[in-house]
This record gives structure tokens, sequence and C-alpha cells, in this order.
């Protein structure tokens, strides 16, 4: 059976930046407030003729330029987004189009934050399983337009930004993917969501008015949930493998909230220089933050060829999941 191995990374931000002191003049808060909570300092927010999709293909065409293929060699896009450019067609559509992939086909996948650990499985089932040779993993999403920025407890938290995985068969059995850890609690699905939009409450007026399209979220229930099941899937991947803490080189979580990241961390035992954190830069970006964050470790010498990388990640639905992989390049 081949091996699913990540053989390139590419990422884009808008260029435009949202500080703390910015939103000090939109809403009641501070700097002070927001970094004690969150860990934000600020986050990339895309101009109004920017989408996903666009955001998607730049990230998209970073990873194949760093491959040195082209949109033709690719047999999958999987689009990881909340926030598609419209309901249909899927933004994996028009990624397809703009990248020039003619043979490869793909779809949108819908998990939230947990959008890229989702993504990531698939891709490499699909490349273990002989199937496939090369798919593109995307996370991307324009969470800056389904937020409420006259709420604070929400505003504050997201950006905008997208990154990209190809995933292919090892070319020389090199280790790569190893294992999975993913699951999904709807009984939580009241506590983090949009409320409007979809068939349970078409776009009106009313729902418009009621402020129904920007995200809802209880954020102490989302919190404690989080915590507990970044540690819990990242422990159960691990011993289904028998591969033990001390053997991860680096964690690389959802960019969700730092205080969330350290606290899961901690309870996995993880000392901060094992773990990748910039929310500081970022913001949540949702399905982006991981491959944002992975391009950071690797840029900064975190990563290396051999090393044991554990992916996680807690989001609306409730979605949790933990990627275990040995990074290949």
């Amino acid at each position: 059976m081949p091996i699913a191995q990540i053989t390139a990374v590419g990422t884009y931000v808008p260029p435009g930046v949202l500080t703390n002191a910015d939103l000090e003049k939109l809403v009641e808060t501070s700097d002070q407030w927001i970094v004690d909570r969150t860990g934000i300092q600020e986050r990339h927010i895309a101009p109004p003729e920017m989408a996903t999709s666009d955001m998607a293909v730049e990230a998209a065409r970073k990873a194949l330029e760093q491959r040195g293929i082209a949109g033709t060699d690719l047999d999958a896009i999987i689009l990881c987004t909340v926030t598609p450019d419209m309901l249909f067609p899927s933004t994996a559509c028009l990624v397809q189009d703009r990248l020039g992939a003619a043979g490869a086909w793909g779809f949108d996948l819908v998990a939230a934050c947990s959008g890229f650990v989702y993504g990531l499985t698939t891709a490499a089932h699909f490349v273990q399983s002989g199937s496939h040779r090369r798919v593109l993993v995307i996370g991307a999403d324009t969470m800056s337009r389904i937020i409420n920025y006259k709420d604070r407890t929400t505003c504050v938290l997201f950006g905008d930004g997208a990154g990209a995985f190809l995933v292919e068969p090892s070319a020389n059995g090199d280790p790569g993917f190893i294992g999975f850890h993913n699951e999904i609690d709807g009984s939580g699905g009241e506590y983090l969501k949009m409320p409007a939009g979809g068939s349970r409450r078409p776009a009106s007026a009313e729902s418009v008015a009621g402020d129904l399209h920007y995200v809802h979220q209880e954020g102490q229930q989302v919190f404690k949930y989080a915590v507990r099941k970044m540690e819990e899937g990242c422990r159960r991947v691990l011993e289904k493998h028998g591969v033990s803490i001390d053997q991860v080189k680096l964690l690389i979580p959802h960019q969700a909230n730092r205080r969330i990241v350290s606290a899961a961390a901690e309870k996995l035992g993880l000392t901060e220089d094992r773990v990748l954190i910039n929310i500081h830069n970022y913001g949540n970006t949702t399905a982006a933050t991981i491959p944002l964050a992975t391009a950071d470790a690797l840029a900064q010498g975190r990563l290396q060829k051999g090393d044991y990388v554990l992916f996680a990640a807690v989001g609306a639905g409730f979605t949790a999941g933990a990627n275990l992989w040995r990074w290949a390049f």
C-alpha cells in the first residue's frame, strides 16, 4: 500500500490588517482585553472584491510552484471552508477552473475549524488506496464576511486566509501519514453556529435584521469542549499507533484561542517550544490556521524531515480531529 506524504505547503493572507487598536474604535474592547483572553494582536482582512476562492487559488499556486508541478497534474482538490463563494457551484469547482486542473475532481468539505484535519485524513486515504497520486487539500476562509463587528465576543477572534498541502505517495518508502482520530458531536451544534442562510431559516428581511447570518458563539461551552477534545484526540491517535508524546517533535493545533492551545498542550505534557502558536499574527482563520501555522514552523526551522508532527483541531458541529504524520521534507 502506498504511503501518503505531504510534499508541499502554500499559504496566502490578504494584505489588509485589522489590529486590536482598530477594533477599539469599533466595539467596547481594548488591546489588553483581547490579548489576555485570546492571544491575538492582529488579523488579516480581505478587501471587498476578494472571495474565498481568490485566496485559495493563491495558496494553491504557491504549493504547486514549490513542488514544480502544474494544475493538470492534480487528481483531486479538497476545499475545506465554511465561507464558500456561493452555495453552489462549489468553491472547489471555481478553484479547479482557475488552476487549469483539467481532469481533477473535487468537492467542498464543511467541518468548520476541523475542516483541514478532515481534508488531510481524506486525502491520505485517497492516496494510500492507490486511486490517487496527487491530492491538493486547501483550507480557506473569509471569516470577516460572517462576523458581526458589533459583537465583541466574536469580532476580535477571526481573520481571513488560506493554506494548501499537496499530498502524494512516497517515492522511496519514507514514512508519512500514520493515522487519525476524528469525531463529531452534534449535541454541541447550538453553541457555535450561523443560524440563518440554509433550508431551516432561508435568508429574509427578518433574518438579516436579526443578525442571524453572523457567527453566534457560547464561548465557555466551546472553550471547555475544545480543550478536552484536542487533548483526547491527540492521545487517541498516539495510543492507536504506539507513538509516545515524547516522540512528537511538534504539535500544530488549530489556532482558535491561545488559552485553549496552552491548556490542551499542558494536559498533554508539552512544553511551549513543542507547540506552534501564531494566533497573535492571524487570529482564527478557521480552516486555514493549520497550514498557516505549518508554514511558520517550516520558516522557523521547527519542523524537519522525519519529525513526528501532530495536527489537531476542534470546531463547530461539534467536530474534532487529530492527524499524526512523519514530516517528508
